[in-house]
């Protein structure tokens, strides 16, 4: 049992190690040489552990109705965690809403951790997934706060594939911020680096939004270039698809080319018909109508687009274009309470 034990605690050291270096294939081989020794893991101190690291292998897995199981059962057991166990079932949780898109809960989770603890004893994916949950509540400057420490302790430790990451993190936190310079070296440096360390998969990320943040600089043409990099390299059928060449017929409707984008959301239509997704039926039939008929097309804007954004709580920047646009077409119509009633709503 003690031979088993020093096993046990070995791999469990080397399970957490490669689930914070993001090592995939040498987390499934050791998670696999401890489900051989699952039934030893009962008589040992680390029976709470293992199932503890179960349910963050679920969450890396991103199998979440498994690791839902998972958490109920651990639930039940809670009285019993040490100090150290309670932490990190209360920290894999913030991870599973992050999962379930539930980011002001996770905070919460969070914020009551660092509260409680001090700061310099968390790992940096600890402090990564702080930085992604505060990004995705669109507040950019602790984003940006908790991905520059997350960012020093990984280059610490040479995590290399976690420090691409990270720079993703803050390249859209800086875009967000409007720090272009700095986002602008987080881009080229992933550019660079991605192929390096053999993670091509985030290249198509990187690209749309290099395109996106020149895009907010007003270089359209390298925009453009950014953009169809991205689309050449990503499969169709996927949503991150759908968002780019939505985004490249945005930039020709912008240049004037009126054909490519028309192109451009006919076909966004159609795939986004094929996935349900209805946020992007609306926006290109809208764009669509508007080509067709600008009145019509501001009317369908106002009556049907505006309304659905406001009540799925969409992304500040889609709702904030249309807002615009209104604004911009009543102001031109001489509808002057109108056009005040969109600018202050983008206020």
């Amino acid at each position: 049992m003690e031979e088993n034990e020093e096993q046990i605690k070995f791999l469990l050291r080397e399970f957490s190690s490669h689930i914070n270096f993001y090592l995939k294939n040498q987390i499934e081989d050791t998670y696999q040489k401890l489900k051989d020794i699952e039934h030893f893991i009962p008589f040992s101190k680390y029976i709470y552990i293992w199932e503890l690291y179960k349910y963050r292998y679920l969450l890396f897995k991103g199998m979440l109705d498994k690791a839902e199981l998972q958490r109920e059962l651990l639930h039940k057991q809670k009285k019993n965690f040490s100090q150290h166990e309670d932490y990190l079932f209360r920290y894999y949780n913030a991870v599973f809403l992050m999962w379930k898109s539930q980011y002001k809960n996770a905070d919460e989770i969070l914020d009551d951790l660092f509260n409680e603890n001090n700061i310099e004893s968390f790992n940096g994916e600890l402090l990564y997934h702080r930085a992604f949950i505060k990004s995705s509540l669109e507040q950019s400057g602790h984003a940006i706060h908790f991905g520059k420490l997350a960012l020093q302790i990984f280059m610490n430790e040479h995590n290399f594939i976690r420090i691409l990451h990270t720079l993703m993190l803050l390249g859209i936190n800086y875009t967000h911020s409007n720090i272009y310079e700095e986002a602008e070296a987080c881009f080229q440096h992933l550019i660079r680096n991605a192929e390096i360390v053999k993670e091509e998969n985030l290249l198509p990320q990187v690209f749309h939004n290099m395109g996106y943040l020149q895009q907010k600089m007003k270089n359209f043409k390298q925009a453009l270039y950014y953009f169809e990099r991205s689309i050449k390299i990503q499969p169709i059928q996927n949503h991150d698809y759908l968002v780019t060449l939505y985004v490249v017929g945005e930039l020709y409707y912008s240049l004037n080319s009126l054909e490519n984008a028309k192109d451009c959301f006919q076909k966004v239509n159609t795939l986004a018909k094929e996935l349900s997704n209805k946020k992007f039926i609306l926006l290109t039939d809208f764009y669509l109508l508007y080509m067709e008929s600008p009145v019509k097309g501001f009317k369908f804007l106002e009556s049907k687009v505006i309304p659905y954004l406001e009540e799925a709580n969409e992304h500040t920047d889609y709702i904030t274009n249309c807002y615009k646009m209104l604004a911009d077409y009543y102001n031109s119509e001489g509808k002057v309470m109108d056009a005040v009633k969109y600018l202050n709503k983008i206020t």
